[in-house]
């Protein structure tokens, strides 16, 4: 129990990295440093944009119940 839920703490964080490496810049980070900005300002949020908030919501949910479950296992032994 404890080493499925370790492997699906890993699995989720380097996912969760992935996501939000993927995310576009909203504007004043580095993304607008080299241009980015205007043209994230000029289009909207498109359905790949809104679907990968979900997945990145779904993921940080796994994430953290895993953590929790994992210390209540911790807590309990």
């Amino acid at each position: 129990m404890v080493l499925t839920l370790q492997i699906v703490l890993v699995i989720t964080s380097l996912l969760l990295t992935v996501f939000v490496l993927l995310h576009k810049g909203k504007g004043g980070g580095l993304s607008s440093l080299f241009g980015g900005g205007v043209q994230s300002n000029l289009s909207g949020s498109t359905v790949v944009e809104k679907n990968l908030n979900r997945y990145t919501v779904v993921m940080v949910i796994i994430w953290i119940a895993c953590i929790i479950a994992l210390n209540l296992i911790t807590a309990l032994s």
